[in-house]
């Protein structure tokens, strides 16, 4: 299957977003893993590693691997092997290329700081600014707001910030299978510097990438999927993202395909900038059965973003000004992967990330069947559930999680509307009679100008506040009596709607607890924006519980 083989060719780049040693780990582990042809007991036996340490160190490869890189997808903190150097380097001496690719990694893999990925500095380190000389935040900002000028998307770049004694230049590593022989070359005066525009990062993979989808064109289902294959193609073949973004508004039109895809720059959470996209490669099978039963709620979607808290009057047939006149029903299917490389598993995925597209041309959701049901796992450990309510906490977990995600997905990020100049003088609402805000309950005052964009707007704060805003509305439907009855639970079934809706509180909870553990608490700063968002329903819990004295449901 040529587009699975896609979505693994994509590994090495998103290695190479995480840390500048990750290929070179990534290598070594599979060196080791050749040399013993997969036999890890071989050397144990011929005394290159204890057995204690090889388990060890095996614990470390399986939890590299699963990362895609030696710092955790969700958290971002860097992770170290649990085996002493000396004991590497006996591993290393088992060939010439394991002694060369350790002597790369021997001091990196095992020391701190950086202790995590955030702005470069002594404690912290980012791939998506690499290079000796260590970027400030102020000259992200610079050269990120020239490049907005210049209409030239963040998403698939990098910085690298080259000193001189004369002078400072940042070159922009745009990625693309194709080099510039004469790369952009702009001034930035507030900087004193200079910008210089380079193709060419991740050529290699990109280039295999390219020859997959190539071969993946022949088993297009259609002229759509042939057209955004095409699309991807000559994106990643020039580095062009306003190529890509017609690929987004082509792959919407693909309604509800036997074999799904995602591929791009595509998730932000892991540049501390919060506009910088790790690649990522999806590919899966649709379940139609789930989908049926999904459809029935896209079907009935209007009838609940006229309860959302900001609709509140009669306008624009009761969904209020802050929601498109029509919603559309987006596509909505359940779906198995087949391969899904990314740092982070998402049991969920609301797809195109640009506002502009979802505005006009709608969005897909999807659910990820098989990753979904791990979370009905009960050998998974709830160690903040009362002992007294684990049975029924566990019992009805999995059905409060799984419809959970789908209103996150399908009304949390599918509702709403950008309040947006739109073209030279033209507003997509009444500028002379604006919208009240639901906050102030006074007419807004600002709105996006035009070329601004979301993420260029809120920075690293985009994807928290975005997810934020999911998360609540999933939760707040999640009570509602109705849309529960629709999806088939009352006061009559084994388990109850009311079990579903305290559930969900419980789970609003605990995951607000264990969010703590993505807190650099020295750094004042979180490592994942899903991690952000879960702890602030906690601590308004506290804050209720303090004022109301809330109980448990007995």
């Amino acid at each position: 299957m040529p587009i699975i083989w896609h979505a693994w060719h994509g590994a090495r780049i998103i290695l190479r977003q995480v840390s500048p040693e990750s290929i070179d780990i990534f290598d070594f582990i599979l060196e080791l893993y050749w040399s013993c042809s997969g036999n890890w007991d071989v050397l144990v036996a011929e005394k290159f590693i204890s057995q204690e340490d090889c388990d060890a160190f095996l614990d470390y490869a399986a939890t590299f691997l699963s990362n895609i890189g030696n710092y955790y997808g969700s958290g971002d903190q860097k992770f170290l092997p649990s085996v002493s150097s000396a004991a590497l380097t006996r591993l290393s001496k088992k060939s010439p290329k394991l002694e060369y690719l350790y002597g790369k990694i021997s001091t990196t893999i095992t020391t701190v700081p950086p202790y995590g990925l955030g702005f470069p500095s002594d404690t912290a380190q980012s791939a998506y600014y690499p290079g000796e000389s260590i970027i400030t935040r102020d000259e992200i900002s610079a050269v990120s707001r020239l490049l907005e000028k210049h209409s030239i998307f963040p998403e698939n770049t990098r910085i690298q910030k080259v000193s001189s004694p004369k002078a400072h230049t940042f070159e922009v590593l745009r990625a693309s299978v194709e080099h510039d022989a004469e790369p952009s070359v702009i001034g930035i005066p507030s900087l004193g510097a200079t910008m210089k525009v380079k193709g060419g990062d991740h050529s290699g993979e990109l280039t295999r990438i390219c020859a997959s989808l190539s071969e993946a064109k022949k088993y297009a289902a259609n002229e759509k999927q042939e057209q955004f294959l095409s699309q991807y193609i000559e994106s990643f073949r020039t580095g062009d993202l306003e190529v890509y973004r017609n690929s987004q508004r082509t792959w919407i039109t693909d309604k509800s395909p036997h074999v799904e895809n995602i591929f791009g720059f595509v998730e932000p959470y892991r540049d501390p900038y919060g506009i910088r996209a790790e690649f990522e490669g999806l590919v899966a099978i649709m379940d139609l059965e789930e989908t049926s039963n999904l459809t029935k709620l896209v079907e009935s979607s209007s009838i609940f973003i006229k309860k959302l808290p900001w609709a509140g009057n009669d306008e624009n047939d009761g969904k209020g000004p802050f929601e498109k006149a029509l919603f559309e029903p987006p596509d909505f299917t359940s779906i198995h992967s087949l391969a899904y490389c990314s740092s982070i598993i998402f049991p969920g995925i609301n797809l195109p990330n640009y506002n502009d597209i979802r505005d006009e041309f709608g969005f897909k959701n999807v659910i990820i069947a098989n990753r979904m049901s791990a979370e009905g796992n009960k050998a998974h450990r709830s160690p903040f559930i009362d002992p007294a309510e684990l049975d029924s906490f566990q019992r009805a977990k999995y059905p409060a999680y799984y419809w959970w995600v789908v209103l996150h997905e399908l009304l949390g990020h599918g509702t709403g509307r950008m309040m947006a100049e739109e073209s030279e003088g033209k507003f997509n609402f009444d500028i002379h009679n604006p919208p009240v805000s639901p906050l102030s309950g006074k007419p807004i005052t600002t709105w996006y100008k035009l070329g601004q964009t979301w993420t260029g707007q809120f920075g690293d704060l985009a994807t928290t506040v975005d997810e934020c805003r999911a998360e609540l509305v999933g939760a707040y439907l999640m009570d509602d009596v109705e849309l529960l009855e629709l999806l088939g639970y009352d006061e009559n079934s084994e388990i109850t709607a009311a079990d579903l809706t305290y559930n969900i509180y419980l789970q609003l909870g605990t995951d607000g607890l264990r969010g703590l553990a993505n807190f650099n608490v020295e750094h004042k700063k979180w490592g994942q924006a899903h991690s952000r968002v879960r702890y602030t329903p906690m601590t308004t819990f506290q804050t209720m519980a303090d004022d109301h004295r809330l109980t448990s449901r007995s």
